[in-house]
């Protein structure tokens, strides 16, 4: 039974070490933002204003 204990903690004690080891180097990682390219042009499907109802009837044709 202490056998089986010391093995438990050993292992937790493993398992602790490594995620503190992998928060620490997390941090350490310097995020970078990709630039802002040319805006996409939206075509004319994507411009349709359907937040109101009779927008969406009078486009579908209803």
């Amino acid at each position: 039974m202490l056998t089986i204990l010391i093995i438990c903690l050993i292992i937790v004690a493993i398992v602790l070490i490594l995620s503190v080891l992998t928060t620490s180097k997390a941090y350490q990682y310097k995020h970078t933002v990709d630039k802002i390219g040319d805006p996409v042009q939206q075509t004319d499907t994507e411009n349709t204003d359907y937040k109101s109802e009779k927008n969406f009837k009078k486009d579908v044709g209803l």
